[in-house]
């Protein structure tokens, strides 16, 4: 007879390989030379009892105990050897947690059981529809109504949903009876198991279409446009989504229908820059209106208002005006607006001009000048002059 392989090499495990070791190299082995899965390697029967009787004397510790000691002849009585029991029909190594283990593997359900599916019957709700709706800056600060044009799945207006022709209705399909699921037999290493599957026929339904809806195809839907007035929050920022409940694809089997999610992209203001629900926006001033102090116009997004610079305003001062910046999105309140002061500095100055500022600026002591001199004095300082 043939010289048998080493049972190790055939799993590809080494000697002292621990249980969970050999037992996962068998599951890996005995899926990749199923014969279901290899219906035109005529090798694979062959390989995948091999793997099965090295497994088959791995798993049991008698018998890999007697099989370390004496090797096949320790557990083949062929060889010469008793008290070991041939391969045979799978006569032992296999409790039922491996069993259940292989038929997972294979059919997708435990040992004994079977895999449950979703009812093709039961109300399905409809999927999300999303859109973009581009909005103005203060359109998004005030809010604003709008309408919107949606492309959605609608229920068939002539089947009203069934997929059927008028004046006809499904029948039940003759290939499974209208159970919806049919039997099949499939070969497996432990004889022919039976379970049950989703008819191809009518897709598990349990009812078939003859003569399809000319209006939808058969499919209980169509595509249909729908104008949509919206309310958009005041508040709202950009990139942010509101939700319309119910206006999305109609569900199937009488199930709900989805929503729509409309996300809004706006547009930058010339003047004001948002930063959450506060308002930014810079104003220049001219020498005289810093130095003297001025009272000037705000533009907010309410309107215009009086602002009083103090005297000595400096550039890059930020002051603040409360509860005049965005209304909180769906609550009481809302933000402030801050405005930055920004210096100009002339240009383009006539002679007179000139001799002007010059005069004025021999007038003016370093006394006048705070940064300035407090810079000089740490220079004289650092460099001790």
């Amino acid at each position: 007879m043939p010289e048998k392989r080493d049972y190790y090499e055939v799993l590809g495990v080494q000697r002292g390989a621990s249980e969970d070791e050999i037992k996962k190299a068998y599951r890996k082995l005995a899926k990749q030379y199923h014969p279901d899965v290899n219906p035109d390697d005529k090798t694979a029967e062959a390989k995948f009892k091999e793997v099965g009787e090295a497994y088959e004397v791995l798993s049991d510790p008698q018998k890999k105990s007697r099989y370390d000691q004496f090797g096949h002849a320790g557990v083949d009585p062929s060889y010469g050897a008793g008290g070991g029991a041939g391969f045979g029909g799978f006569s032992g190594g296999f409790g039922f947690e491996d069993l259940g283990d292989i038929f997972d593997s294979f059919f997708g359900g435990g040992f004994g059981g079977s895999t449950r599916t979703r009812n093709p019957n039961a109300p399905i709700k409809g999927a999300d529809i999303r859109i973009n709706m581009p909005l103005e800056f203060m359109e998004a600060v005030k809010g604003v109504k709008k309408t919107i044009s949606i492309s959605r799945q609608q229920t068939c207006h002539t089947c009203h949903g069934s997929g059927a022709a008028e004046g006809t209705s499904p029948e039940t399909c003759s290939e499974c009876g209208g159970s919806g699921q049919v039997k099949v037999s499939q070969r497996t290493p432990f004889g022919v198991v039976q379970s049950a599957r989703a008819c191809s026929r009518c897709g598990g339904k349990g009812t078939v279409i003859k003569d399809p809806c000319k209006t939808c195809g058969g499919k209980g839907r169509v595509r249909a446009s729908k104008t949509l007035e919206v309310s958009v929050p005041a508040g709202i920022d950009d990139g942010q989504s509101f939700v319309l409940r119910g206006e999305g694809d109609h569900g199937l089997n009488n199930g709900p229908a989805g929503d729509c999610v409309v996300t809004v992209s706006v547009r930058p203001d010339p003047i004001f820059e948002r930063d959450g629900f506060d308002i930014w926006c810079e104003i220049p001033l001219t020498y005289a209106q810093a130095a003297l102090g001025d009272e000037i116009v705000v533009p907010t997004v309410d309107g215009k208002v009086s602002y009083n610079v103090p005297e000595g305003t400096q550039p890059g001062v930020v002051f603040r005006l409360r509860n005049k910046g965005v209304p909180y999105i769906n609550g009481r309140g809302r933000g402030d607006q801050y405005v930055r002061v920004l210096l100009e500095v002339p240009r383009n100055l006539s002679g007179k001009q000139k001799e002007a500022l010059k005069t004025f600026d021999n007038l003016v002591s370093d006394k006048n000048y705070e940064k300035r001199k407090t810079f000089f004095d740490k220079i004289k300082n650092a460099m001790g002059i």
